[in-house]
């Protein structure tokens, strides 16, 4: 039997995707979506006691894009890969669109599709010594995850251009700086760090998180008056919950809130 090429587990309340090809410095395959998402629809289940979501990757590196042996399969035929590339942005999206919270640890290279994956996530962690960038231009490709769509409305259309015109990489600090990264951590510290920003994040109003998320990602194609009524409602929709209630007397009973939703 072939080993796993996604490793699921859970610490706690927090869910735990790992990329498991090291060998093959992450290379995402199709199965690797599926099994995302199958994960991701057991993480997201009443019940299961999931709260947020950690994206990792065994060995040395986060993930160098896609297994480009599955991808020239279909060489020669547009039809079918065709069909791969939906089935694949597909499966970046189901994470891009999860309720939870999704936070990425990347050590090592996050290259091409790696950088894709890290772009849906909601926050991403990078070690020290972790290297972002885009080589479909090195090769004669073009970014085929997102990373045309979503690079730039993270990071500004001039330096998305420039990273996927160039194929260099730049370093955790500076992608930091550019805002593709939120925290930079020692690489000894990097799951460590990922793991307890999540447990923090579980220890919230599950409904509360899945609002603000839900209305952020909304802002990037909403008018601002349009946005704003739908917080307003949201925000009226929230309040009918048990968690504000909880939070209110926590804050006035100077203790640390016990949510239930």
């Amino acid at each position: 039997m072939a080993p796993p090429v996604l490793s699921v587990g859970r610490a706690g309340a927090v869910g735990v995707l790992e990329l498991a090809r090291p060998d093959k410095f992450n290379a995402i395959t199709h199965e690797v979506f599926r099994l995302m998402a199958e994960a991701l629809d057991a993480f997201e289940a009443e019940g299961s006691g999931i709260r947020a979501v950690l994206v990792c990757a065994q060995g040395r590196h986060f993930c160098t894009g896609g297994d480009l042996a599955e991808a020239q399969s279909m060489e020669g035929d547009p039809a079918a890969l065709a069909r791969y590339l939906e089935d694949m942005n597909r499966g970046l999206c189901r994470l891009e669109a999860s309720p939870l919270p999704v936070v990425a640890a990347c050590q090592g290279l996050a290259l091409a599709g790696g950088l894709e994956l890290a772009l849906c996530c909601d926050v991403v962690f990078a070690a020290g010594d972790a290297r972002f960038g885009d080589q479909h231009a090195q090769y004669g490709l073009v970014p085929a995850w997102g990373a045309t769509q979503r690079l730039p409305r993270l990071v500004g259309m001039k330096w998305a251009l420039d990273l996927m015109y160039s194929g260099r990489w730049i370093d955790a600090a500076t992608a930091e700086g550019w805002g593709l990264v939120n925290h930079v951590v020692a690489a000894e510290g990097l799951r460590q760090a990922a793991l307890d920003y999540c447990a923090d994040l579980a220890g919230k109003s599950r409904p509360g998180l899945r609002a603000m998320k839900e209305l952020a990602r909304a802002s990037e194609s909403l008018p601002l008056e349009q946005g704003l009524r739908a917080e307003q409602a949201r925000v009226v929709a929230v309040m009918q919950g048990p968690d504000p209630q909880e939070g209110i007397a926590a804050f006035l009973e100077k203790r640390a809130p016990r949510f239930s939703g």
